[in-house]
């Protein structure tokens, strides 16, 4: 009796552990806490037929294709202004059960991806990765100030606001 209670014991925590990782409020205007399972995809190539191996290798922006057809494009993950390839990439052609934020601005629902892990019992990972990635191929510190704030010392970003102006407009 008590081994079978040890067991069960056991199988009831890793159940509760696998389900513990939630989407964290931002207080965003109409949030809705979600989790869902999907297939990365390039979102060009759904959209158009134009298709590139390995999802564009992390030049394209990657979506989630639900088992419904519903095509989701991920807005950003936890870092500030970062976008969601670093994130999404290696599961390119997969699928994985993302956790996050639907949110509604100004009449378009957008999806803020917290969490992901492999579909369907992968080790769940904070969607926090770009920061780190970025610093480590800048060669700074990672908890630098730098690094916190990228978009005010990224060569590409610098690039394209001399090219296009801070609002993207031009001049």
């Amino acid at each position: 009796m008590r081994a079978m209670m040890a067991i069960l014991s056991l199988v009831l925590s890793a159940a509760w552990t696998a389900g513990a990782i939630a989407a964290e409020s931002w207080g965003l205007p109409e949030e809705e806490e979600t989790r869902f399972e999907a297939k990365v995809v390039d979102a060009l190539c759904e959209l158009t037929g134009d298709c590139a191996q390995r999802c564009g290798g992390g030049k394209r922006q990657l979506a989630l294709l639900t088992g419904e057809g519903e095509l989701i494009l991920p807005l950003k993950n936890v870092v500030p202004f970062a976008g969601t390839t670093v994130e999404l990439l290696e599961f390119c052609g997969k699928r994985v059960v993302a956790d996050g934020l639907f949110s509604t601005n100004r009449g378009v629902k957008v999806f803020a991806l917290q969490f992901v892990r492999e579909a369907p019992d992968g080790k769940w990972r904070r969607a926090n990765r770009f920061a780190g990635q970025w610093a480590a191929a800048n060669g700074v510190d990672p908890k630098s100030k730098t690094a916190q704030q990228w978009f005010r010392n990224d060569a590409s970003v610098m690039k394209a606001i001399e090219r296009d102006g801070k609002l993207g407009t031009g001049e």
